[in-house]
């Protein structure tokens, strides 16, 4: 039997790229309740104040919204609770001596389901941008887009 084409779900955080500075890319999976990978894949979900913290060993994501199943019974979830991410040891190691370092942060960056439907969020270590590298970003940003315009006029 073949498998349905599936539309993809890709949940981006846009203020992180603009907020920090993206250093190491790890991709985790998340527990999740029956009804909230519904509402995942219905695309009901925001990683806007989004953090990661490590407790005990696991990396947990604090503030994730996803908004409640329109079909859920009282078995719905609440929106806003903390999720436990799915890493190897290594990797959580690797996260946790970097996150000692003054500065640095967990940060997610983009929410998405894989080629077998399962849920995955893809989490940056992070360091914080000052003001005035934040302004360098607008300014190559509005660069960027005069360029294309430009471009884009002369053809």
């Amino acid at each position: 039997m073949a498998k349905e084409k599936v539309k993809t779900i890709n949940i981006k955080n846009r203020k992180a790229e603009f907020d920090y500075l993206l250093l190491d890319k790890f991709t985790a999976g998340l527990v999740l309740t029956g009804t909230e990978i519904k509402s995942i894949r219905q695309g009901k979900a925001s990683l806007v104040d989004t953090y990661c913290i490590i407790i005990g060993g696991e990396v947990w994501v604090k503030n994730m919204h996803i908004a409640p199943y329109d079909y859920g019974s009282y078995n719905n979830h609440v929106a806003r609770r903390d999720r436990k991410l799915l890493l190897n040891r290594r990797e959580i190691h690797k996260l946790q001596q970097a996150e000692k370092a003054p500065g640095f942060t967990i940060v997610p960056t983009l929410l998405f389901i894989d080629e077998n439907g399962r849920a995955k969020l893809d989490i940056h270590l992070a360091r914080g941008k000052k003001s005035f590298d934040k302004r360098e970003t607008l300014k190559e940003k509005e660069d960027r887009r005069e360029i294309d315009r430009k471009f884009k006029h002369n053809f």
